[in-house]
């Protein structure tokens, strides 16, 4: 049953990083009041919030406080202690649930999540201590990744081994880190996302497919719509929709996957708005964090429509100095987050441009992101589907 919070509530947001900005300012325009807590003072969200309780993400009495001073409860990102929601759970103040969080913070739960659903994901092993790596590799083969069983984001927690040279350093990895998932290195075509909101009473609504590039495991730029046969769009919203309904989540939902011809795998899934999602704001008729905003709250869904391409593109680190200027704002909307530290693989802002096509689109982006790892960007944009 759908619980309606009216405009003129109070939205309780965990987290003040830049998703819980962007949720803030959503909420905002729709005529919310928002209350916030994060360990940080000076966060991105800190100069929306009606209300801030500075406290860490797992005090049990800081998130009673928050409740105290919300009409609905939500969360920008996993790293929340499921334990300490429980009981706002089932004073029904969180209607994103704790399950959708408690699954996609352990990699064992998530490929098990995937697999109950009927979702096709990459081969992995459980290795809970370093001597299994040697037989496990064999098993996997070689290249392969070992990522850590919870915490890991942007590339962190995860380590690539392609040689058998490689082993001794993945032990160490192993050994420091506790329980790891190894898993096959899939040589894949492209990685996709699928962003999707689902309502309160089952509607869900889904997004144009990026089509998204990493450096170092850490995202770098989006493509929309990804270039991909219709057969793996297809199958990729299909999978989406089986997670959905397996999992019955409340909000703005990601999918990460990989495309490897006309196959599709599940990579992870992110119980939130997502940085593949950030194009919807200027792209798409009604944005991921509004889409969001409208799910927690009751309110219904609205239909996506998206004319043309879009292209997002993380601004990181000290990249964020070239952004602070009036050329670069001519034809891209450039988004800071207001972070206070400019730091090697931190996410500063993301800047999106827009055009009618992805001729038009590609013109502009030539003439504005003239970077040292352009060439890579050139041919993320110029290859052929």
């Amino acid at each position: 049953m759908s619980r309606f919070i009216p405009p003129g509530s109070t939205i309780g947001i965990i987290g003040g990083g830049q998703l819980g900005k962007m949720m803030a300012l959503s909420a905002r325009a729709m005529g919310y009041r928002i209350a916030l807590l994060d360990p940080n003072e000076h966060c991105p969200c800190a100069g929306i919030a009606d209300a801030f309780i500075v406290a860490n993400y797992d005090d049990e009495k800081a998130i009673e406080r928050l409740a105290q001073k919300s009409d609905v409860l939500t969360y920008e990102f996993e790293n929340v202690d499921v334990d300490v929601l429980r009981s706002v759970e089932e004073a029904g103040m969180l209607p994103q649930g704790i399950k959708p969080l408690w699954t996609a913070q352990h990699r064992l739960r998530e490929k098990a999540c995937f697999k109950k659903a009927g979702i096709p994901f990459v081969p992995y092993t459980l290795i809970s201590e370093p001597t299994q790596l040697a037989h496990a590799v064999i098993e996997i083969g070689l290249p392969a990744v070992l990522k850590t069983i919870s915490g890991g984001y942007d590339g962190k927690g995860q380590f690539l081994i392609e040689s058998r040279e490689d082993l001794e350093r993945a032990r160490n990895f192993v050994y420091h880190n506790g329980e790891c998932v190894l898993e096959h290195w899939l040589m894949f075509d492209k990685e996709i996302s699928v962003i999707m909101t689902r309502g309160q009473d089952g509607e869900l609504a889904l997004y144009p497919i990026p089509e998204n590039l990493h450096e170092h495991q850490m995202l770098r730029s989006s493509l929309v719509p990804a270039r991909i046969r219709d057969t793996v769009l297809e199958q990729a919203n299909e999978m989406a929709r089986k997670l959905a309904q397996s999992l019955s989540f409340v909000g703005t939902f990601a999918l990460e996957m990989f495309v490897r011809g006309d196959e599709v795998y599940a990579n992870e899934m992110a119980p939130r708005p997502h940085n593949t999602g950030h194009y919807t704001i200027e792209a798409c008729s009604v944005s991921q964090f509004e889409q969001h905003i409208r799910a927690i709250c009751g309110l219904p869904l609205l239909p996506i429509e998206m004319t043309g391409a879009a292209y997002m593109k993380n601004i990181i680190g000290d990249d964020v100095h070239d952004y602070t200027s009036r050329e670069a704002h001519m034809n891209g909307h450039v988004h800071l987050y207001g972070k206070n530290e400019a730091r090697p693989k931190r996410k500063m802002g993301h800047v999106t441009y827009t055009a009618l096509s992805y001729e038009k689109l590609i013109q502009m982006i030539e003439e504005k992101e003239k970077e040292s790892w352009y060439s890579s960007v050139g041919t993320f944009l110029g290859g052929k589907q």
